[in-house]
């Protein structure tokens, strides 16, 4: 329904702001009452086209850029006097009267103003939006097998038990019919020998009597003794009943009720059950300015020969990798709170800490991610099948997620991927136009970002690859040549608080940057010896692992 047609609503002209509108100019997208027309129209310094409001053009659904002097409102006129955009309110106030006004999107600045507002909408708002959602998508579509399994396991179960029950009963059933067999038969067989040992009497006295009546003998006669009366009375007859089953008739309405229901499948469209990604909306820590010059606060030497890797537990507590299957625990004075070996005594390849404080380390030899926790170690995740992908480099993500580096025994093909639990949750591996997006070396150390970037320091591509939480590359940084000739070779990587990317050169230096690949600065200082693994606290202290002296500094740099 059109605005005027609201018996509740009255839109006022935009010239006089005391009368209702009845008209528009479609030229200068002003709307107009009865009154302004005619005042309107009489600046001839640019062509008009008043028609009734209800008659107007639909106006196309363009970013215009917001006035300057009336934030709620949107400046679609250009006054090239003035050389600035108006909007309705800045014309009605008289200042541009007389002057030449035209469509801003007439003035080809302010249409790439508006085509760059939303270019950067689509990049940093909308896309990073649909992404996120095939992500969730994509989740929601490798926990559907297992939610299922689950169901029908429950089902299973159900079934199991109830066979159980069911055997149970028959079991009990047949063995009290053998009991009953057993005792009718102990009762028929009592009776058989009675009448056998009755019969076998009886038999007896037949052959007596015929040998008295075949003898003259009168002392066999007088001895007899008639045992007719005894055998005349019959011995009592066993009668048994056999037992019989009553089966109950099976009501399968009942039965499906007693076994248990399905809850039915709900498929609901929300209208709105997705909000749009608005990154402005994300609160940020405060801004910690750096440091003119990075100071070395502690060092503490780990005893490895080698020293690859160094991660934090707490702000007191770090852990290190070096080049044995030791991986050792340290407080900032340099005890050793802890040792943890590997489970197969094989070399870890690097090391990385949960939200949860557990040990996460890698073994490409057994090609497996592993856990240490309680002091007990439990393999998470084990590739298998036809796949030759060897396990390198990881780090624990914000949402608990494990990011792993990964590459074939033939060094050709390398990827990054999430692992949720022991679920593989996302692959990535290249860039938009399908060409691989890290080396086939096997060095990449890998961190996450704070706005959910994924960081990899490439050792042998020279290049630190950063892409967003979807995949898609955001840049590559090759080194900043102004502080240092020598071409970038990144180690270790690691990200702060102010979502800044800290990068181990092996030029004996540390590359900042911010999270949009700008260079900010080289920590050069410090007598750093072949940084390799980095790690910061979450006071933004930065932990550098020297491989060459197995020693661990910690340095403020901001």
């Amino acid at each position: 329904m059109d605005p005027l047609d609201r018996a509740q609503v009255l839109l006022l002209c935009d010239l006089c702001q005391r009368s209702a509108l009845q008209s528009h100019c479609e030229l200068c997208q002003i709307n107009l009452c009865k009154a302004c027309v005619g005042e309107h129209l009489s600046d001839s310094s640019m062509r008009h086209n008043v028609v009734p409001y209800k008659h107007r053009t639909a106006i196309p659904n363009v970013n215009y850029p917001k006035c300057p002097n009336h934030t709620q409102k949107h400046c679609e006129l250009y006054c090239e006097k003035c050389d600035i955009p108006v909007c309705s309110t800045c014309i009605s106030s008289g200042k541009h009267h007389g002057h030449k006004l035209t469509n801003v999107l007439q003035n080809p600045s302010f249409i790439k103003e508006i085509l760059n507002n939303d270019l950067k909408e689509l990049e940093k708002r909308i896309c990073p939006t649909y992404e996120e959602i095939a992500l969730d998508l994509n989740s929601e579509k490798i926990n559907l097998e297992k939610n299922y399994e689950k169901l029908t396991t429950t089902v299973t179960k159900q079934g199991e038990d109830w066979h159980r029950e069911i055997n149970v009963i028959v079991n009990k059933q047949k063995s009290e019919i053998d009991d009953m067999k057993t005792k009718h038969l102990a009762a028929l067989n009592k009776q058989e020998r009675e009448i056998k040992q009755i019969t076998s009497d009886v038999k007896q006295c037949i052959v007596d009597l015929k040998k008295i009546l075949d003898s003259n003998d009168v002392s066999l006669t007088s001895a007899y003794n008639s045992r007719n009366a005894e055998f005349r009375n019959l011995p009592p007859k066993v009668n048994v009943s056999l037992p019989s089953f009553s089966p109950h008739q099976i009501n399968t309405e009942q039965l499906h009720q007693m076994f248990g229901s399905l809850s039915a499948l709900s498929i609901i469209t929300e209208e709105h059950g997705y909000t749009m990604k608005t990154p402005e909306a994300v609160s940020c820590p405060p801004v910690k300015p750096l440091l003119d010059e990075p100071e070395l606060i502690t060092t503490i030497d780990t005893e490895y020969d080698r020293l690859f890797s160094v991660t934090c537990l707490s702000d007191e507590e770090i852990w290190t990798r070096g080049d044995d299957e030791i991986m050792k625990l340290y407080n900032l004075q340099g005890k050793r709170l802890k040792s943890t070996q590997t489970k197969s005594g094989n070399k870890p390849r690097d090391i990385a800490v949960t939200r949860s404080g557990d040990l996460v380390y890698t073994e490409p030899d057994t090609r497996t991610v592993n856990i240490v926790k309680n002091k007990k170690i439990k393999e998470v995740i084990r590739l298998q099948g036809w796949e030759p992908y060897n396990m390198y480099n990881v780090c624990s993500t914000s949402s608990g997620d494990l990011l792993v580096t990964m590459i074939t025994d033939d060094y050709k093909q390398s990827k990054v991927v999430r692992y949720s639990g022991s679920t593989e949750k996302q692959t990535i591996q290249f860039d938009s136009k399908g060409k691989p997006l890290y080396s086939s070396g096997y060095i990449k150390y890998i961190s996450e970002n704070r706005n959910l970037d994924i960081c990899v320091a490439d050792y042998v591509a020279r290049a630190v690859v950063v892409v967003n939480q979807a995949g898609k590359l955001r840049f590559r940084y090759t080194g900043h040549f102004s502080t240092t000739k020598r071409r970038l070779v990144p180690a270790g990587i690691t990200t702060d608080s102010q979502s800044q990317i800290l990068t181990a050169d092996c030029n004996n230096c540390i590359h900042i940057l911010d999270q949009d690949g700008q260079f900010l600065r080289n920590i050069d200082n410090c007598d750093l010896e072949r940084p390799y693994g980095i790690c910061v606290d979450t006071k933004d202290n930065l932990f550098v692992a020297e491989y060459l002296s197995g020693k661990v500094k910690k340095i403020k740099y901001m």
